[in-house]
């Protein structure tokens, strides 16, 4: 695509940013043992929450901008089997299985051959229906379906048996991971940005999304992956001679 959306570009560098501090603070907290309670509380789960919700459904929104999806798509998830690979050799004690890396890969792996599908599908009738489902399932790994804090059933345990389940959103009891963004619920996000795309196609909307420039910014949101993959170690190694 000759002209980018400034705009997309510009978010996802500004998620960027939020998760390169949350990072910074996560490490501090649970790796150097620095004292911030207010970080274990929910201001810091509402932080995390707020960075993943933006990276997946900008990710779902730009799955029909990209061209070679495919190649995409297995671009990242190698990068995510490498960020598995490192921190199992390095790092066991916060080893990252299944972390928003190996999501946003398989999303868009799930997502190519559904694209046919789902554009027979009205975008406002798809949107609902997947922001619905995200709804429902948000807490399938606490083993229920819930709809606004309020539990309607619980989820069979025999579902949750291993690693293969954990990946699908079934974690079985004692699976930990540092970092954790299993394929249910966050499909479902996933699919609410691609129907929000096909939404901003019909109105019209995309010609809006290059009103604000930021050079900074945009090259930071267009070198998205890259810059994920090398912030932890510079954060670590930073924070490792400042206190070590």
């Amino acid at each position: 695509m000759k002209n980018r959306y400034t705009s997309l570009d510009i978010l996802r560098a500004l998620a960027l940013i939020s998760m390169i501090i949350f990072h910074t603070v996560w490490d501090l907290v649970y790796i150097f043992r620095i004292d911030m309670p207010w970080f274990k509380n929910d201001i810091g789960e509402i932080w995390q929450q707020s960075i993943m919700w933006t990276f997946v459904l900008i990710s779902g929104y730009c799955f029909s901008l990209g061209k070679k999806r495919l190649k995409r798509a297995i671009t990242v998830i190698i990068c995510s089997v490498i960020i598995s690979v490192v921190t199992f050799v390095f790092m066991p004690e916060n080893l990252i299985l299944f972390g928003v890396l190996c999501f946003m890969g398989t999303a868009m792996l799930i997502a190519i051959p559904l694209d046919k599908i789902f554009r027979k599908i009205p975008a406002v009738c798809g949107f609902t229906i997947s922001a619905i489902l995200f709804a429902l399932t948000k807490n399938i790994v606490e083993r229920e379906i819930s709809l606004f804090g309020f539990e309607l059933f619980q989820v069979p345990y025999f579902l949750y048996k291993n690693h293969f389940t954990a990946f699908l959103g079934f974690p079985p009891y004692g699976f930990t991971t540092a970092d954790y963004a299993p394929i249910i619920p966050w499909i479902f996000l996933f699919f609410c940005g691609y129907f929000l795309f096909r939404l901003s196609e019909k109105k019209d909307w995309l010609k809006h999304l290059s009103f604000v420039s930021c050079k900074p910014l945009e090259f930071i949101g267009r070198n998205t992956l890259w810059i994920y993959m090398i912030h932890q170690p510079v954060i670590y190694g930073i924070l490792y001679l400042i206190f070590k």
